[in-house]
């Protein structure tokens, strides 16, 4: 039982990370459980409490940093001047947007998503009580400093 359990983990989460990531962990983390879902639309959750760890062998997929799967997708984000743009958070550090320098790169530090845009911003995407919401610091601000902007973030989809 053991040997099929993790042998499904590991066939699951490649065929997970393949597609893009485990955004529907979104859900099921704060219940305690990570959900796999198969090519063919199949679910299936696993109780974090039963899972030892998670192998991958013999893959080609590129390594991602623990908590990043959380954050993987599109989101709809605030300007902090009422209007909303999107930012999509892909696989292998990549960003992109649909407000201004559209290219940057993003990463989890202290469990938020820090993304760095090519035209200096840098716009953090961290949970607020049971929302998100997304701070942004102009170029050249400290991250220490208050933000420039803040605003609601909202998850939309996964890749």
């Amino acid at each position: 039982m053991r040997t099929l359990l993790k042998a499904s983990l590991a066939s699951a989460a490649v065929a997970l990370l393949a597609l893009g990531g485990l955004t529907p962990a979104l859900a099921a983390q704060d219940k305690g459980q990570m959900v796999i879902i198969f090519r063919d639309g199949r679910r299936q959750t696993f109780s974090l409490a039963e899972i030892a760890r998670v192998e991958f062998e013999n893959t080609s997929t590129t390594s991602y940093q623990v908590g990043s799967a959380k954050f993987m997708g599109r989101w709809k984000v605030g300007d902090g001047a009422g209007g909303t743009f999107e930012i999509t958070l892909q696989p292998a550090g990549k960003a992109h947007k649909t407000l201004g320098q559209a290219d940057g790169t993003w990463t989890v530090v202290k469990g938020e998503a820090l993304i760095t845009w090519k035209d200096g911003w840098r716009d953090i995407i961290r949970k607020s009580g049971r929302k998100y919401q997304k701070v942004a610091y102009q170029p050249g601000a400290s991250l220490d400093d208050p933000p420039n902007n803040t605003a609601d973030a909202e998850y939309l989809e996964g890749q």
